[in-house]
């Protein structure tokens, strides 16, 4: 009886012999360099971000012999008195504007954009899946393609270089990314919860206000957050229809435009921290925004993929 026991004993430590790595450390330095690699180029790339903001910022504070002079030294009077000098010339009017056009744009385009997903995403009928490409498609076609039939559309509804006419066309051109980003994230919401609200009699506009968009907060935030960057640096949309058409007709010039305009403006008579001033200022709101927000973006962004 004392044989069999030995043999069948031997089995499990020949298995676990011959199961035994031959390179215990491997997987550990392979690791260690793949960190290295890609925290060294993470540092490079924030570098290469950071590096050209700072060097605008700085410049703000220099005079024009010391932005020549050295693009890299340190500013020698820390005086504020350029940015009222950027705000005076033009930036306060261009800013108000912009914010203008952008209060009314962004929130329209995450009302409809919402709506319009949650239907494709909740409500299977015909012409479900060719409408959903459709609004992908538009994320396809370039702008400038259909910038001369805008201009003449634009203009035969009498809105060139109004502020309606403008945030129009921002809530059409932004509406296939909104489409197609919440589509994906309603069809990641619990089943249960929308069939619970419906068997309590709630009808679809409130099951949709109370119940579904709350729960999709996250992605509303991330969607937002990049729907107002895109509509705030749009350059070539606000070019073509934000100009004046006649001598009484005022300007009307969003901050891309108006940065055009303060650089022509100057002539030959540069005042390039003036300039630089103006950028900073139309780039701070944009850095507080996402500041602010980006721990609400990456959990919008990560939190379809962990359900």
């Amino acid at each position: 009886m004392s044989a069999p026991i030995k043999e069948t004993a031997a089995v499990p430590a020949q298995r676990t012999t011959a199961t035994t790595p031959t390179r215990p450390g491997g997987d550990r330095s392979e690791g260690v360099v793949l960190n290295a690699f890609s925290h060294g180029f993470l540092a490079l790339w924030a570098l290469l971000i950071v590096l050209p903001l700072l060097w605008l910022v700085l410049s703000s504070f220099k005079t024009d012999a010391q932005i020549g002079g050295s693009a890299f030294g340190w500013p020698q009077n820390w005086s504020l008195d350029v940015f009222g000098r950027a705000w005076d010339k033009g930036i306060g009017d261009y800013f108000l504007n912009t914010v203008i056009v952008l209060v009314f744009s962004v929130p329209l385009t995450m009302l409809l954009g919402s709506m319009a997903a949650y239907v494709l995403a909740r409500y299977q009928f015909w012409g479900n899946r060719f409408l959903y490409f459709f609004f992908v498609a538009g994320a396809m076609f370039p702008v400038f393609l259909a910038l001369v039939p805008l201009f003449f559309m634009v203009k035969r509804l009498d809105m060139l270089n109004t502020y309606q006419g403008l945030i129009l066309v921002y809530v059409a051109y932004s509406m296939p990314f909104t489409v197609f980003f919440m589509h994906a994230f309603f069809r990641t919401l619990p089943t249960a919860v929308f069939e619970a609200a419906v068997l309590d009699g709630a009808s679809h506009t409130r099951t949709f206000f109370q119940v579904m968009l709350p729960m999709a907060k996250p992605g509303l935030i991330s969607v937002g957050i990049f729907n107002t960057l895109g509509q705030w640096n749009q350059f070539i949309l606000p070019t073509v229809l934000m100009q004046p058409q006649s001598g009484d007709d005022p300007e009307r010039y969003v901050l891309t435009q108006g940065l055009i305009q303060l650089q022509q403006q100057m002539g030959y008579a540069s005042d390039l921290p003036v300039l630089f001033a103006g950028v900073t200022i139309a780039m701070i709101p944009m850095l507080v925004v996402y500041l602010s927000f980006q721990r609400q973006v990456q959990a919008g962004l990560t939190s379809a993929t962990l359900k």
